[in-house]
C-alpha cells in the first residue's frame, strides 16, 4: 500500500476469534499501511487482585502457547544459513487508551505503524521496527515482544510466556512485521485471555449474574401463573395456553444463557453447537412473543376463537422474523469472543429492524380496530383491558425507540469500546423490557373462573372484515352466551375481571 493508516485504525482490524482461548490455525498476515499485520484479539480485562487478599490467587493475564510463524521458501532463500536474525516479527499488546502510542507521523502526514528512515531521524525509533511510545502511566506499556527467524529456516516459534494485566482496560493484541521480505506470513498457536473470575470476556461477565436474576424472575412469574393456571384449568383459553408457552420459553432461554456463559467462563471455549442451540431458543421465544402480541391486538382469545384468513399471513411473518433473528443472533454470538461487534451484524440488523417496524405498525393498526369495535359495542370490561394493554404497549415502543437512540449514541461515542464495562446493559435492557411486557399480558389475561364464559360473550353482532367473518362463522365456542343476557352479566363480569 502506498498510504499508511493512523495508529487508532489498528483497532478496526480486530477479527472474530473462536473463543477466549483464541486459536490461530494457519492464519495469514495482511498488508496494513507499511506493515504486515495479524489481529490476535481484543477484550476487556479486569486488573488482577491485589496480592495478599483472600483471592490473591486469581490473576489476569494474556498467555502465549505454541505460537509458530511460517514464512515462504522464497523469503527464506534470500538469507544465508549463518544469519542470526533474518526476519523480525513483533508481538504488540496495548490498552485502548494508549492506541496513539503505537505508530508515528513524519511532517504531519499519515501515521505509520513501522519506523521509516524519516521517522528514525525525527523520533529516534529503530528503522524496520514498530514505533512504540511509552505510556504516560506506565513506561513498560505498550508491551512489545520480539520473535526472530534465523538462517534459512522456514519457521520460528515464540517461547511460551504470560503477560500479567495489572490495569483494567480494553486490551488489543497484534502480530506485526515491518520486513517487506516477510510477505505471506502465516501463524499457528493460541493465546489465553483470563480475568480474575474466569475466561469470560469483560463485556460478557456481568451478563452471567444478570441471567441468574432473570431466571429467578421467570421462575417467580412461572409459579404465579401456574398456580392460577391449575386453579382454573377447566376455563383456560387458547390465548392463555400461548402465554404459558412464552413464559416457558423465556425461562428456558435465561437458564440456557447462564449455563452457556458459565461453561465459557470455566473452560475458555465456546462450542458452536451449544451456542447455536441457545440462540435458536432465544429466536423462537422472541418470534412467539411478537406473534402473541399481534394476535392479542387482533382480538384473538377475547373476541374471536381463531384468526381465520389472517392465520397464514401471521405465520408467514413469524417464519420470516425467526429467520432474520436467527441469522442476526448467530452472527452476534456464535463463534464470537472479542469485545468488538462484527461488521456483518450491521448488515443483518437491517432486515430485523424492518420486520420489527412492520410488526409494530400491524399491531397498532389491529389494536386500533379492536378498540373501535369494543367501543361501538359498549363492552366496558374488555375495552378497559385493551386500553391498559394499548397504553403498556405504547410505553414499551417509546422506551424501545429511546433506547435505540441511546444505543446508537453509546456506540458512536465509543468507537474503541473503552466503555466495555457498561456495554452489557445494552443487551440486558431488551430482556428486561420483554419480561415487563409479558408480565403485563399475564396480569391482564390471567386465568379466572369465568374466562371461558365472557371471552367471546360480545362476539355476535360485531362487524368484521369479510376475511375475518368467514373464520368466525365456522362454529360457536364453548361458553358463549347471547346478547340478551349481557345486561344481567355486567356486574358479574366486573367481579370476574377483578379476580
Amino acid at each position: 500500500m502506498a498510504s499508511s493508516p493512523s495508529s487508532p485504525l489498528l483497532l478496526t482490524f480486530v477479527s472474530s476469534i473462536n473463543a477466549s482461548i483464541h486459536l490461530y490455525d494457519h492464519q495469514g498476515f495482511r498488508e496494513v499501511g507499511n506493515s504486515y499485520l495479524l489481529s490476535g484479539g481484543s477484550e476487556g480485562i479486569v486488573a488482577s487482585s491485589t496480592p495478599g487478599t483472600a483471592i490473591s490467587h486469581a490473576h489476569s493475564f494474556i498467555r502465549f502457547e505454541n505460537i509458530t510463524f511460517w514464512r515462504s521458501k522464497e523469503a527464506a532463500d534470500q538469507h544465508s544459513d549463518m544469519g542470526h536474525s533474518t526476519g523480525l516479527i513483533q508481538v504488540v499488546i496495548f490498552e485502548a487508551a494508549d492506541r496513539d502510542n503505537i505508530g508515528g507521523s513524519a511532517y504531519g502526514g499519515q501515521r505509520s505503524i513501522c519506523c521509516t528512515p524519516d521517522l528514525a531521524k525525527l523520533e529516534g525509533c529503530k528503522q524496520g521496527e514498530v514505533i512504540r511510545i511509552p505510556s504516560a502511566t506506565d513506561i513498560n506499556w505498550p508491551i512489545v515482544l520480539n520473535v526472530q527467524f534465523s538462517g534459512k529456516s522456514l519457521s520460528t516459534s515464540m517461547a511460551n510466556s504470560e503477560v500479567p494485566i495489572t490495569k483494567t482496560g480494553m486490551y488489543n493484541l497484534f502480530f506485526i512485521s515491518c520486513d517487506p521480505k516477510l510477505k505471506g506470513l502465516v501463524m499457528n498457536g493460541k493465546t489465553l485471555w483470563k480475568n480474575p473470575d474466569g475466561y469470560l470476556p469483560g463485556r460478557m461477565a456481568p451478563l452471567m449474574k444478570f441471567y441468574v436474576y432473570m431466571s429467578l424472575a421467570y421462575v417467580l412469574l412461572c409459579v404465579t401463573w401456574f398456580f392460577q393456571y391449575m386453579r382454573f384449568w377447566k376455563d383456560i383459553l387458547q390465548l392463555q395456553h400461548c402465554i404459558t408457552v412464552v413464559i416457558a420459553l423465556g425461562l428456558f432461554e435465561m437458564i440456557l444463557w447462564y449455563f452457556e456463559f458459565e461453561n465459557f467462563n470455566r473452560t475458555g471455549t465456546r462450542p458452536v453447537g451449544i451456542t447455536t442451540w441457545v440462540v435458536t431458543v432465544g429466536a423462537v421465544r422472541r418470534t412467539v412473543s411478537r406473534l402473541l402480541i399481534l394476535s392479542v391486538s387482533m382480538g384473538y382469545g377475547v373476541m374471536r376463537p381463531t384468526l381465520g384468513g389472517l392465520t397464514s399471513k401471521v405465520l408467514l411473518l413469524g417464519i420470516t422474523y425467526f429467520v432474520a433473528t436467527e441469522l442476526l443472533d448467530i452472527t452476534e454470538y456464535v463463534g464470537t469472543i472479542n469485545d468488538v461487534s462484527g461488521r456483518a451484524r450491521l448488515f443483518l440488523v437491517l432486515p430485523d429492524a424492518f420486520l420489527d417496524a412492520f410488526l409494530i405498525l400491524w399491531i397498532f393498526t389491529s389494536l386500533s380496530k379492536t378498540l373501535e369495535q369494543l367501543q361501538a359495542k359498549r363492552s366496558s370490561v374488555k375495552l378497559d383491558t385493551y386500553r391498559k394493554f394499548s397504553n403498556s404497549l405504547a410505553v414499551a415502543v417509546i422506551a424501545s425507540v429511546v433506547w435505540i437512540g441511546y444505543e446508537v449514541y453509546f456506540k458512536a461515542t465509543d468507537p474503541f469500546n473503552e466503555r466495555w464495562q457498561s456495554a452489557w446493559i445494552i443487551t440486558a435492557f431488551w430482556d428486561i423490557l420483554a419480561f415487563g411486557l409479558l408480565c403485563v399480558i399475564c396480569y391482564l389475561w390471567a386465568p379466572s373462573q369465568s374466562s371461558q364464559r365472557y371471552a367471546y360473550s360480545d362476539e355476535k353482532g360485531e362487524e368484521f372484515d369479510d376475511e375475518e367473518t368467514q373464520s368466525l362463522t365456522r362454529g360457536k365456542p364453548e361458553g358463549d352466551i347471547s346478547l340478551a343476557k349481557q345486561d344481567n352479566l355486567e356486574d358479574e363480569e366486573e367481579e370476574d375481571k377483578r379476580e
